[in-house]
């Protein structure tokens, strides 16, 4: 005879499952939820790492942008004509000078200064040397102006604007670098010295721009090339055997 309370118990076991099978239950919704948890882990640090400013180009861009070369002549009061430096100097400064962007050269004379009439005395041949540097004549302004002093000799400046590269000041640094390299993010100083050099090298800002468009192929330097090609004429190194003695 079965007492009620067995009955009972077998009711509760059927209702709730075996205790191996609860266990099973509880197991597997903990597995569901690290694996839900995991992904909201790893999709938090993918948004935080992608958020960081990796790229020293973006921190610190090269800008192009005009810029003005200016340049002081020191002439004496006695001075007749040019020296060899005054020349040198001057054709340096004009090195830079772009043609094809055709920019006004200022020859700016000082006017009521000890060395006035020296200065008027140089000026055709300092026009002269502007030109044989590649300046067109009418590129050329002469202007003067005023000199704070007429007891003291007063330079020649010659200006003209220019193409010109560059990323910024360096040496900022607004926070702890270990603390920036810490959270693995650049620090704001990197990379701005290597923009900085890099933009100092380039002969032409405007290649920083965009490419520009290639120059015809020189017909007449293809066809030697390939004659010389066909009859062997080209010196083309042997093969070194480093197996002889």
């Amino acid at each position: 005879m079965l007492l009620p309370v067995h009955s009972k118990n077998r009711d509760s076991r059927l209702a709730h499952g075996s205790p191996n099978k609860v266990m099973s239950r509880i197991a597997i919704a903990i597995l569901a939820g690290s694996m839900l948890s995991g992904c909201a882990y790893l999709k938090r640090d993918h948004v935080e790492v992608g958020a960081v400013p990796d790229d020293y180009r973006t921190n610190h861009p090269i800008v192009i942008s005009e810029r003005e070369e200016v340049m002081d002549i020191p002439v004496g009061a006695s001075d007749e004509k040019m020296s060899v430096a005054q020349k040198a100097a001057v054709l340096g400064f004009l090195d830079n000078y772009d043609v094809s962007n055709g920019s006004v050269v200022q020859i700016m004379m000082p006017a009521g200064s000890a060395n006035e009439r020296a200065v008027a005395n140089l000026s055709p041949e300092l026009f002269s040397l502007v030109t044989s540097a590649g300046v067109p004549r009418h590129k050329i302004i002469t202007l003067p102006y005023q000199a704070s002093s007429s007891e003291v000799s007063a330079p020649v400046r010659l200006t003209y604007t220019t193409m010109a590269a560059s990323a910024g000041q360096c040496g900022r640094w607004p926070e702890d670098m270990l603390k920036a390299s810490g959270e693995n993010k650049h620090y704001a100083n990197f990379g701005c010295s290597y923009q900085n050099n890099l933009a100092a090298q380039v002969a032409n800002p405007a290649d920083l721009l965009g490419p520009r468009k290639p120059t015809e192929i020189d017909a007449e330097r293809r066809v030697r090339a390939i004659d010389q090609y066909r009859e062997g004429g080209l010196n083309v190194p042997q093969e070194t055997n480093f197996d002889s003695p």
